[in-house]
């Protein structure tokens, strides 16, 4: 007769295989790394995301948030408490060096400094009352991107990638143009835990002028029929150790990867040129002009990117908008150099039908305070209110959601969240955000944890 030490012991191994079968069985179904097309959970209104980040902070009261309080008590102390977070002492209220103006029938307020944008408002869906959780550059960035501002999670795109795929097998389904090695950095734009597959594509860096941002190492001078004999033997290599090991989700990404690298080369090099535009087409851009040409650039590319078929687009205006000091002339210098591509970006979706299931998305990390900063030429960091637009995608056209107070320094009416956000986009692809899951370590994760509510009053 057998103790039950003994038993224990001579069966130990038969439990470990019982366990890993179990694991295996997990991988096997949660390690499908592919790009085919997949089906949303209900029916989409858009197919894709053009991020326009403007990295540090754009000013809500300067730009979309016209605060006429604010103006009759400039230089006043604000008459409630400030937030006990700040990144360093602030003085009064400080009102907008920039003039606002009605525009549209909409009548929506904009500042002197967006004179372009201005002609598109009746299409835009305003977002007054957007806030996070962190007034810190690099976790405010993080919690923006990938719903979490502690801990290293997958970023939005990579969630869109994992949930419905491609539209083009050829090209990686998130693009991020000229983005920020600081702040976070490739966390940014990474698929963490999920398949590598799906992590966003640099092109270039926030150092690098657009015009010399193409995808690394595309014209290769190995002739493509010994690249697909090169690809077969690499995956019949692969395949044999994958039967020998079992599940590897990081190999199978890697083979994955590998393939669409070689597929890429057949249609990257035609989409970054833009020799086959037309004068008009860059004139529009403002290509030719000076201030407006790097992100003249951006914005035409995302365009192109987004007729062929990419899921994700993320441009970066880096990393000019943290004015704490010089602000009249950084924002409008800001401005300047964005406004005319942004519009140009907007007028051509539309005339190509494309702006119907495409969301352009315009925002920064967080807003900043109506209190100055740097000699009253500046202003601080402040997640607790910032302003975004929308356009395209089934968002309603021509409206302003949400409010903060009479200086702009809290949402205070129809509160979003950076969570919210993210489920409403998701709701937008067609994805509920509550099923959109990956089981990681015992775990099933989601870009919004377990916070987030699709906001239905800016959906058309």
């Amino acid at each position: 007769m057998q103790t039950r030490r003994q038993l224990l012991k001579n069966t130990a191994v038969g439990f470990g295989s019982l366990a890993l079968a179990g694991l295996v069985d997990q991988n096997i179904k949660a390690e499908q790394p592919n790009l085919i097309p997949r089906q949303p959970h209900f029916s989409a209104k858009a197919k894709r995301i053009i991020f326009l980040f403007m990295h540090g902070g754009p000013s809500q009261i300067d730009t979309f948030d016209y605060k006429p309080q604010l103006e009759k008590d400039d230089n006043k102390p604000v008459p409630f408490d400030k937030p006990r977070v700040v990144s360093a002492p602030t003085g009064n209220l400080l009102k907008s060096p920039f003039k606002f103006r009605q525009h549209g029938e909409s009548g929506m307020w904009v500042s002197e400094i967006f004179p372009h944008i201005a002609k598109h408002v009746d299409d835009l869906t305003f977002v007054k009352s957007v806030h996070g959780s962190n007034s810190r550059h690099g976790a405010a960035l993080l919690e923006l991107h990938t719903g979490s501002d502690t801990f290293i999670r997958p970023s939005m795109g990579s969630w869109l990638g994992y949930g419905l795929g491609n539209e083009n097998r050829n090209l990686p389904c998130y693009i991020t143009v000229c983005p920020s090695l600081t702040h976070g950095g490739a966390n940014n734009w990474g698929s963490a835990f999920l398949p590598a597959l799906y992590q966003g594509t640099p092109i270039g860096n926030a150092g690098t002028a657009s015009e010399n941002a193409k995808i690394p190492f595309i014209k290769g001078s190995t002739p493509a029929t010994i690249q697909q004999l090169e690809q077969r033997m690499l995956k019949d290599i692969n395949t044999k150790h994958l039967e020998s090991t079992g599940p590897d989700s990081e190999l199978e990404s890697r083979i994955k990867s590998f393939e669409l690298a070689f597929r890429l080369q057949t249609q990257a090099p035609q989409l970054q040129d833009i020799s086959t535009e037309t004068a008009e087409t860059l004139d529009m851009y403002g290509i030719h002009n000076g201030p407006t040409k790097d992100f003249g650039l951006q914005c035409l590319m995302a365009r192109r990117f987004a007729e062929a078929g990419v899921r994700f687009i993320q441009l970066s205006h880096s990393y000019k908008w943290d004015q704490h000091g010089g602000l009249a002339g950084g924002h409008r210098n800001n401005a300047m150099e964005v406004d005319q591509p942004i519009s140009a970006l907007l007028t051509d979706l539309k005339q190509r039908g494309l702006l119907e299931d495409t969301i352009v998305w315009w925002g920064g990390e967080f807003g900043r305070t109506p209190v100055s900063q740097g000699g009253r030429d500046g202003r601080d960091h402040n997640p607790h209110a910032c302003t975004m637009f929308f356009a395209g995608g089934g968002m309603k056209p021509g409206i302003q959601y949400g409010e903060t107070d009479e200086y702009g320094y809290y949402a205070v009416e129809n509160k979003v969240h950076f969570h919210d956000l993210h489920a409403t986009l998701l709701h937008q692809l067609g994805l509920d955000h509550t099923q959109l899951t990956y089981r990681y370590a015992g775990r099933d994760f989601r870009l919004t944890d377990i916070h987030g509510e699709v906001v239905h009053d800016i959906l058309s």
